[in-house]
């Protein structure tokens, strides 16, 4: 059974990259914001919820503690994603009930990494090896577009 993961960003560029990464491995839902985030939790229940902490509305923290807080999602591994990585933010984001924490700009290996160490080891859908394919015609630093 393929395992599914939701990204929630509010940079369109951050979600297509990161979908572009994981889509050859995982399901891969994406979210605008935290609403639609927190509505596509309930409704989907992913394996793994990758959170941008600096949504408009929404932001990641407030997702998390809303999660955390559901009995029905609290066991559902959160990442807090960011591009603001300031001393203790990643403390900060353990404390808040993030399971894990990834700063931006990320690279692909990164990425599948983090997801890998809560949904274990994934290999491309065309067999085994370490390309990932990723058009990065379509990338960008993934810190535009933050506060």
């Amino acid at each position: 059974m393929t395992r599914r993961v939701l990204i929630a960003d509010d940079n369109e560029h951050n979600r297509e990259y990161a979908r572009q990464v994981l889509t050859d491995c995982w399901a891969v839902s994406t979210a605008a914001d935290g609403l639609e985030a927190l509505a596509l939790v309930t409704r989907e229940r992913p394996d793994l919820v990758l959170l941008d902490l600096s949504m408009p509305g929404l932001n990641g923290w407030e997702v998390a503690r809303r999660l955390k807080a559901d009995p029905a999602t609290a066991a559902i591994p959160l990442v807090a994603c960011t591009a603001h990585a300031m001393s203790g933010d990643r403390e900060r984001a353990l404390a808040t009930g993030f399971d894990g924490y990834l700063a931006k700009p990320y690279r692909p290996h990164d990425l599948i990494a983090c997801v890998e160490s809560f949904l274990g080891p994934a290999a491309p859908a065309d067999g085994p090896g370490d390309e990932w394919n990723v058009d990065e015609s379509r990338l960008h630093d993934s810190r535009e577009g933050e506060p």
